[in-house]
């Protein structure tokens, strides 16, 4: 008769280390029970402006912030730009072109795109304002929040975030930026490519379709 070995204890999945425990609509609620709401804001070439431009905007902008009466966190993140689909996009456009010279400089063009990202890192910014919401602001003294229930918890993160999400998004407006709100997908694929760092990061199918945990892949 065979002996049979031992088999080792499964061991526990980096899983258990996201803080991360659910994702309904536009918040993300954590482990503790706090909860987040993401912003992303438009990028501006500051460059191309004038100085005095430059200096409206700095001023404008530090307004805002010293005009909040709620603590936010500012998210800045840099990743390869990802122009696949935008040589999609030039392979289309040369393939329904008739005209010969069209053709011709469209695919002069294409090459010289892929040259330039080939030859040099061509970096994309994102930017982003994260609402906070703490269990404290539901009464609560203590760290234990086991007795909590979920939907209670989002019911209440959903009442204190979007009132601030609103007041900061009218304030971006008038200075110049746009704002939009993430939603679970958005989300989902935001966090999934922060924990599964790839050259340019990869779209998800939609996350309803799925039936296990996609933030980490491992």
């Amino acid at each position: 008769m065979p002996i049979q070995k031992p088999t080792s204890p499964v061991k526990a999945t980096t899983q258990q280390f996201i803080e991360i425990e659910e994702i309904q609509d536009d918040v993300v609620l954590l482990k503790d029970y706090s909860a987040v709401l993401v912003i992303e804001i438009s990028a501006v070439n500051f460059w191309l402006l004038s100085s005095e431009e430059q200096m409206s905007i700095i001023y404008a902008y530090g307004s805002l912030l010293n005009s909040l009466s709620f603590p936010l966190q500012i998210l800045i993140l840099s990743k390869k730009m990802d122009i696949s689909n935008y040589l999609d996009y030039l392979d289309q456009r040369i393939e329904k072109t008739n005209d010969e010279i069209l053709k011709t400089r469209l695919k002069s063009y294409k090459e010289f795109i892929k040259n330039i990202v080939k030859k040099n890192t061509v970096l994309e910014k994102r930017f982003f304002f994260v609402i906070p919401f703490s269990p404290l602001e539901l009464g609560i003294s203590g760290v234990n929040t086991s007795y909590l229930k979920k939907d209670y918890v989002l019911s209440r993160a959903k009442t204190s975030l979007y009132p601030k999400r609103d007041h900061l998004l009218r304030l971006l407006a008038k200075i110049g930026l746009s704002g939009k709100v993430l939603q679970k997908q958005e989300l989902t694929e935001l966090f999934y490519n922060l924990y599964n760092p790839s050259p340019t990061g990869r779209p998800l199918a939609p996350v309803e379709s799925y039936t296990d945990v996609v933030l980490v892949s491992t």
